[in-house]
């Protein structure tokens, strides 16, 4: 149907069907820190190509490159730094990289949910979208040991269906909405539902500054430095707020080593002011939901 024909119950159900409910925004973090950082990595490897059908070597080696050099890469800069991530891997990687996630797990990182072969939730039908996110879930449990709490739409394409579907599965949180800077309770029809939304956004995004597409128009390719600037200044905000600064990145895009050291320099003055706390989503989450009054946060 044309949406210049619709009544005001069709696009009203539209809008209502995924919406930010109270403010989660806790009255303070652990240990009186000044902000909450929560850093992620979507851990997809080969999937976005094996999701289009791909089977040329070439794109395929991108994303091998993240699971063979850039992960190992990225796991010695946190520990060097002390830092705990969360990973959101779709199943079909981490099946094709078996090795390492229970010790990932076991040295203090999350592995979260990141759909079956980095689907797009929004084209799939309801029971589809449902049967993936389950499968996903059971593969992730296996791999490591502990069944995983949260969920990140690829992509960020996330369907009507997407978050009645994760609250039913029993998750704790989903980072796939834009709806705020800060975390929230999500509303699904209108209706609470226990759901933390842990928001992301394209600007802190790396990929929306280093993604390179030989055969189409994505071809961005700034200086790092230009990345550290942006981050600099979204740490510089979320500081000033007291609240979270998450941060989505790509192992095969900044685990390069000329972009790695835009992650190392982060976490430089992360340290070097002392009062950060670098928690895992599924640890963000718990804290805004136990930290909160009711009626939703400062």
């Amino acid at each position: 149907m044309d949406p210049l024909s619709w009544d005001e119950p069709t696009w009203r159900a539209r809008v209502e069907a995924v919406r930010a409910g109270r403010s989660l925004r806790p009255v303070a973090w652990p240990g009186g820190a000044a902000l909450a950082v929560a850093l992620s990595f979507d851990a997809d490897h080969e999937t976005p190509w094996l999701r289009d059908g791909e089977s040329a070597p070439a794109p395929l080696s991108e994303g091998e490159y993240g699971a063979r050099v850039a992960m190992p890469r990225i796991l010695a800069l946190l520990e060097r730094h002390a830092a705990r991530a969360t990973f959101f891997v779709p199943a079909v990687a981490a099946l094709l990289h078996p090795g390492g996630w229970h010790d990932l797990v076991g040295s203090g990182h999350e592995v979260a949910l990141h759909g079956w072969i980095h689907e797009r939730p929004g084209r799939l039908e309801g029971d589809a979208e449902r049967e993936l996110l389950l499968r996903s879930a059971e593969v992730l449990e296996r791999l490591c040991g502990t069944r995983p709490v949260g969920y990140r739409a690829p992509s960020f394409d996330v369907s009507p269906s997407t978050i009645a579907i994760a609250a039913d599965a029993g998750l704790r949180y989903d980072s796939s909405l834009m709806a705020d800077d800060e975390p929230y309770e999500l509303l699904a029809d209108g209706r609470p539902t226990g759901l933390v939304e842990l928001p992301v956004d394209w600007s802190r995004d790396d990929a929306a500054f280093l993604v390179m597409d030989r055969f189409g128009t994505a071809r961005p390719m700034p200086s790092p430095r230009d990345l550290l600037g942006a981050w600099l200044d979204e740490y510089a905000g979320a500081r000033a707020a007291g609240g979270l600064l998450q941060l989505t990145m790509h192992p095969d895009l900044i685990g390069r080593r000329s972009r790695l050291v835009v992650l190392d320099a982060l976490l430089e003055r992360f340290t070097a002011d002392g009062d950060v706390w670098m928690a895992t989503h599924a640890d963000v989450a718990a804290w805004c939901l136990a930290g909160t009054p009711p009626g939703g946060g400062m």
